[in-house]
């Protein structure tokens, strides 16, 4: 499974990359995460359980999360839970209107024969739409600063 889900945001490449790598802020002005809670934490690489929502339906996974400032992307990969071994990394490209916002998802399904199934429920009915939460809520948190 390959998905990327991107927005243009109206704000700085840095301050974006800044919020995207702050997880311990995320639940204060991202409305679908339920909390993020570090199990290891460091400058730049941490240990974090993180959980959300799918409209009502709870769900939580743990992931390895890398802050690279060199190359300033966030990358993530699922370490526990359904969606364990997926990649996940954000990218920012500036514009001339603004900065381009992209969390591309990774995932190499353990069952080749379950994949058909679980690609449209995992990839579509999960991950894109929590991605799509955090990008629009992050973008409303950030132009409104």
């Amino acid at each position: 499974m390959h998905q990327t889900n991107a927005i243009v945001m109206y704000a700085p490449e840095e301050v974006i990359f800044e919020a995207a790598a702050d997880l311990a802020q995320w639940p204060s002005f991202l409305p679908h995460y339920r909390y993020i809670r570090y199990l290891e934490k460091s400058p730049g690489r941490n240990i974090v359980k993180m959980a959300a929502r799918r409209g009502t339906i709870p769900v939580a996974w743990v992931s390895e999360q890398v802050i690279d400032r060199e190359k300033r992307e966030v990358w993530f990969t699922h370490i526990k839970a359904w969606t364990k071994g997926m990649k996940v990394v954000w990218r920012f490209k500036t514009l001339a209107t603004g900065t381009e916002v992209q969390i591309i998802h990774d995932l190499s399904f353990r069952s080749r024969l379950l994949a058909p199934i679980a690609e449209p429920i995992i990839g579509r009915l999960f991950i894109d739409y929590i991605a799509k939460q955090t990008l629009t809520h992050m973008k409303s948190h950030l132009e409104n600063k």
